[in-house]
């Protein structure tokens, strides 16, 4: 009997070791080799968990980077999208990068502390469409001062105001029938992370943004009438920022680099000029501008299966991080 019950303690053990590994595609060549980017997926509607392992499959397939993915997880380690526990955030300690595509979080404090220490040293950061308003933190709370629209003077409208440049500012074009044309500002063509970059839509309907100064807006964003690259533009909305660069000032006293975009649902991913301005913006975050290759490889690896616009199919339940792995996997598998 006392063996059995070992055993059985032996197998948990092991059970939730597998749970802890997180995510990692490795590269090895490339530009990249030697860097560690680490992306966090957890917001309640654009499949972010989607978006992020594609674009990491990318960084380490084709340019050598070390990319690690986190999620929101439930207490089975299934991903939840949006739930407000991601394991494995101490990977932030040997990060070069941090790509953070989040919508409304209130991690437990033991895994703020690890975002936290990382905005302390002033890691590069790339920040995607609800990164803006990535957190929402009670009052009473020991990081509530990274929650969006806080109020408090210290840290004016939290921690997308602060350092992604905006917080949630509203919708601008509706989701699912309205998508959204994105335009180069012509002052910025020769700008690194532009390099290469043509004829971008994305699907998603707009946001409203207004970056906070000192702030670099490298693409503005126009509201379409309908849901497809030639549609015409909304005549009701003009042209807003849809990318941008700035540095933020950490508590170490570093500045750091962020580029972000209030775009990056799984289907606009799908749009070959989009997707090479994030891989570009991740080259240029971690600094490495001067390897941005305007036809650098940007091809899906594996089988992508976007799953965010309305009809185009549902991704298999209870999956986890792991079903994932390797460079063949379905991103993501369907039903």
């Amino acid at each position: 009997m006392k063996s059995l019950f070992a055993l059985l303690i032996a197998m948990s053990l092991i059970s939730t070791t597998v749970f802890a590994d997180p995510l990692t595609y490795a590269g090895k060549v490339g530009a990249g080799q030697g860097k560690h980017i680490v992306f966090i997926a957890s917001d309640h509607e654009y499949r972010s968990e989607e978006t992020l392992p594609a674009l990491a499959r990318i960084l380490a397939k084709f340019h050598g980077f070390k990319c690690t993915v986190l999620f929101g997880v439930d207490d089975k380690g299934v991903i939840k999208p949006g739930h407000s526990n991601v394991p494995g955030l101490e990977a932030l300690e040997s990060a070069d990068l941090m790509v953070i595509f989040t919508r409304f979080q209130n991690w437990p404090d033991e895994q703020m502390e690890h975002f936290v220490k990382y905005l302390h040293r002033g890691g590069p950061i790339v920040g995607l469409r609800t990164a803006t308003h990535g957190f929402q933190i009670p009052k009473d709370r020991k990081f509530a001062k990274y929650t969006n629209g806080f109020a408090g003077s210290d840290y004016k409208d939290g921690f997308g105001r602060q350092v992604l440049g905006e917080k949630w500012a509203g919708h601008y074009g509706g989701n699912h029938r309205s998508s959204t044309r994105l335009d180069i500002v012509p002052e910025q063509a020769q700008h690194p992370i532009l390099r290469g970059v043509k004829e971008m839509w994305v699907q998603c309907g707009g946001y409203f943004a207004n970056p906070l100064q000192p702030s670099n807006v490298l693409v503005m964003a126009q509201p379409l009438v309908g849901m497809t690259a030639d549609a015409d533009a909304d005549p009701k909305f003009k042209p807003v920022p849809g990318a941008w660069t700035r540095n933020y000032e950490s508590a170490s006293g570093k500045s750091g680099r962020v580029f972000t975009s209030t775009y990056g649902a799984s289907n606009d991913i799908e749009n070959e000029g989009y997707r090479r301005l994030l891989i570009n913006g991740c080259f240029w975050a971690v600094g490495l501008e001067e390897s941005i290759n305007p036809d650098a490889e940007v091809s899906f690896v594996g089988q992508y299966n976007a799953t965010w616009r309305r009809g185009r199919g549902r991704r298999k339940s209870g999956l986890k991080p792991q079903d994932l792995a390797g460079f063949e996997s379905p991103i993501v598998p369907l039903q």
